[in-house]
This record gives C-alpha cells, structure tokens and sequence, in this order.
C-alpha cells in the first residue's frame, strides 16, 4: 500500500507542477486554488499516507487499506476536477457546489478510515 500511495503521490506532484509552471508561464494564475490542492491533497497527503503505511500500518487489515486507498482517490480526484471546471468557468458554481461538497467528505472520510487504521494499529510485541 505504501508504495500504491508513493506512486499517485508522485504523480499528482508531476500534475500540480505541470498545472504551477503553466500558470507561470501564461501569467495566469486563476487555477491557483486548484494547483493548491493538487499539491496539498494529492501529493503531500498521499505521500504522508505512504509513510503511515510504511512506517506503522504493514500489518495493516487489508480490506480496509485498500477501502481507504479507493475513497481518498475517489474524493481527491472528484474535488480537483470540481476545482478545475469551477475555476476555468466552464461549469457555474451552483452546479459544482454540491458536486465539492460530496467530494470533500469523501475525503474526510478516507482520513477518517486512516486514523481508524492507526488507532487500531496493534503495538510491536516486546
């Protein structure tokens, strides 16, 4: 699993920076709030999940894990293309709105899945 989320990880920092230095490169910066939470939701929260996974959660209840994984993708991939349409003005907020709204607790819920996996993390025996 650490490994799943190091890969998307990596590929949302090649998409945020792409998105970064064509933004640069126009002067265009309306995609702002967009490149943010490619490179926040999606490359630094799936790389802190990587980390989890490898360092605490390897003995982690698969289902669960790969339930997590699914939803986290799910949301984040669900909210940034929300954030797109919404900021290029290609579809009106009033249609997007709730489209984010969902796209957001279904990224809350994926955290809420790891830190249940956290919390159920069994201690190393001594």
């Amino acid at each position: 699993m650490d490994r799943k989320y190091l890969f998307t990880a990596l590929i949302y920092a090649i998409v945020g920076l792409i998105l970064g230095i064509h933004m640069a490169a126009s002067h265009d910066h309306g995609q702002l709030v967009t490149h943010a939470h490619i490179m926040l939701l999606g490359f630094v929260v799936s790389f802190f999940y990587a980390l989890c996974h490898k360092l605490w959660l390897h003995e982690a209840n698969c289902r669960l894990a790969s339930i997590q994984f699914y939803v986290h993708q799910a949301g984040t991939l669900a909210l940034l293309a929300c954030l797109f349409l919404l900021y290029a003005r290609w579809v009106p907020e009033a249609v997007l709105g709730p489209l984010l709204g969902i796209a957001s607790v279904t990224v809350l819920l994926g955290m809420l899945a790891m830190a249940v996996m956290v919390v159920m993390r069994r201690a190393p025996a001594t």
